[in-house]
């Protein structure tokens, strides 16, 4: 959508800090040897409690209120009480949601506890391309640009990135014009961001793979050539100098 009005902004604000209180709860609440389905309960009780609706479960009847995926799930996780987390898991949790006719997104990846498996790098890896990535948006900037950046980071530090996903507009409903804000440089693509608009900006951040592919449960998504992956998203409103991050309040890239 595009802002054309305080009562807009002011909606926009409201569901996205419901979306960000809710993903930095739970990623506080995670915890060795709770199942994902705990973690998804609890998150989706934040979300009731602050008058919102889960946006995947409202738009596509998916099977839990957020997505959260573990170790080499890379997203769109299904919420199961037979997946128990463990010291060292890479978890990415994808919180999106509706609140009085206004949609926002936000997600991020952390190492739970102690990092055994090392992939603490990784993680700090996507935090720091999306904060880059967002400190050079403004409107006018090409949206390929933005997505060469990323990439271009992401080998910097011997990492790909996953090229079939992307981030997307959204605002009066989760998935908007622009779609496709890839995480790489498509040459074709003539667009710029459009001043006043708001976007779901996300990385895709891997170890070894390019392409998602998805499960035969129907959601889940893992890399064709596995790895794992980080990802960070954040929903912002883009201006003529430094874009207005909606839900800054989640901590992820702290």
């Amino acid at each position: 959508m595009s802002i054309t009005n305080e009562t807009e902004l002011l909606g926009m604000k409201k569901v996205s800090e419901a979306v960000a209180c809710t993903l930095k709860q739970m990623i506080d609440y995670a915890r060795p040897g709770m199942t994902t389905k705990e973690l998804d309960d609890y998150g989706a009780k934040v979300l009731s409690d602050l008058g919102a609706k889960s946006a995947p479960y409202l738009t596509y009847g998916f099977p839990g209120w957020t997505c959260i995926s573990v170790n080499n799930e890379f997203f769109h996780g299904i919420p199961s009480d037979k997946r128990i987390l463990q010291e060292g898991d890479i978890i990415n949790i994808d919180v999106s949601a509706e609140r009085d006719g206004f949609w926002s997104d936000n997600g991020g990846s952390f190492v739970l506890g102690e990092d055994i498996n090392q992939h603490q790098h990784l993680v700090e890896a996507s935090k720091y391309i999306l904060k880059k990535a967002i400190a050079n948006i403004r409107g006018g900037t090409r949206i390929a640009d933005i997505g060469h950046l990323i990439e271009s980071e992401a080998k910097k530090r011997g990492y790909k990135v996953i090229k079939n996903f992307a981030g997307h507009g959204v605002g009066r409903g989760l998935h908007e014009e622009p779609h496709d804000l890839l995480n790489y440089r498509d040459r074709f693509d003539k667009r710029r961001f459009k001043r006043d608009s708001v976007i779901a900006l996300e990385t895709f951040i891997t170890t070894d793979s390019t392409l998602g592919q998805t499960l035969a449960d129907g959601w889940t998504v893992v890399g064709d050539k596995g790895g794992y992956m980080a990802q960070h998203e954040h929903t912002i409103v883009v201006t003529g100098d430094k874009p207005i991050i909606l839900t800054e309040m989640n901590g992820i890239l702290n």
